[in-house]
């Protein structure tokens, strides 16, 4: 397990949300068990080191903004809570990505190069 940034925590709590969601908001059929597969993929980003971690969050999260649409949720909550934790989720990667040094040196040395 690990945590290091304050949007890990954050995006575990998200999760979590998402994985108790269906039940409290009533959710039923198909987006019950993506919202909670969903939910366990954010959780396990949030709480493990991948290559890649924030990146793989990204993509939940763009997932989560969509599948309201995809999937068909019959209800305006079900939707808006899929909504608003996929948003949340991408902005919790983008700020990681943004106070992770590998990240920053790598991007400062691939675009922000003096050329000359």
């Amino acid at each position: 397990m690990r945590i290091q940034h304050w949007q890990d925590v954050a995006s575990l709590v998200v999760g979590a949300w998402l994985v108790v969601s269906p039940f409290v908001l009533g959710m039923a059929g198909a987006a019950v068990w993506l919202t909670i597969a969903l939910g366990l993929g954010v959780i396990l980003f949030a709480v493990e080191a991948f290559v890649l971690e924030e990146w793989g969050e990204m993509l939940l999260g763009l997932v989560l903004v969509v599948a309201p649409w995809t999937v068909g949720y019959e209800s305006g909550a079900a939707t808006a809570s899929s909504v608003l934790s996929g948003l949340l989720v991408i902005l919790f990667a983008a700020l990681e990505l943004m106070t992770d040094r590998d990240f920053s040196a790598w991007w400062r040395d691939r675009w922000h190069h003096d050329s000359g």
